[in-house]
């Protein structure tokens, strides 16, 4: 008998049409495809939503609102690799720690008094080292929360070298809402990685780059 034609959701439709874009941007880049993590941002977005992405075999997903995180992960399986990406309050970190066991890497470090705050809070509850970005605020909009470029490389130093419990694993950018300076904002991010790594002695590829969002990651990648 032959078996049962699923037809798939328009969510994961559109994940694979993401997905193939990323490979050709890579192709046209001269960029391993397999070197390129998408995160797949899943604020405001059901359980079920994430749910289908899970079962069409992606793992990787992103929230920016604390109480968001905290609801979801429980209701989902536990080998999903989480991050929280952008501004983070200090009197939040606890929650956000604390209510996501399997949180993979914070992706917004801008001062070093959330940095702190993690890595006090990482020991606090036993967990393992938890990898995080710097945030680097490439377009200067006071809106945008991130550390000036030329303040990275301390802030970068105290993470790595003055907080045991985090793991200092890249940079992290989010461009003009317009995006009509993006090429810009993603040259700052990778000029602000080579000074990075020269200052900490560290490779390159070892030092993470997270960066595009839905209107950009082809010019991001």
């Amino acid at each position: 008998m032959a078996a049962p034609v699923v037809a798939e959701g328009a969510a994961v439709l559109a994940f694979r049409s993401v997905m193939q874009r990323v490979r050709q941007a890579a192709e046209r880049s001269g960029t391993r495809p397999e070197s390129i993590r998408v995160v797949a941002v899943s604020k405001t977005k059901p359980v079920s939503m994430i749910r289908q992405l899970y079962d069409a075999g992606h793992r990787c997903f992103g929230e920016n609102y604390v109480q968001e995180i905290v609801d979801k992960a429980p209701q989902l399986p536990q080998d999903i690799e989480w991050h929280f990406i952008g501004h983070l309050q200090s009197n939040k970190v606890k929650t956000l720690l604390g209510g996501v066991p399997n949180l993979a890497m914070f992706q917004g470090v801008d001062n070093q008094k959330v940095a702190n705050h993690l890595d006090r809070m990482v020991s606090t509850l036993g967990r393992n080292p938890l990898k995080v970005l710097v945030q680097v605020n490439t377009s200067g909009e006071e809106s945008k929360s991130g550390i000036d470029p030329s303040n990275c490389v301390d802030l970068a130093k105290h993470v790595k070298l003055s907080c045991p419990n985090l793991v200092f694993s890249g940079l992290m950018t989010i461009g003009r809402p317009d995006y009509t300076s993006t090429p810009e904002n993603f040259k700052a991010l990778s000029n602000c990685r080579t000074e990075v790594c020269k200052a900490l002695e560290m490779p390159e590829e070892q030092c993470e780059l997270s960066m595009g969002m839905s209107s950009d990651f082809e010019l991001a990648v």
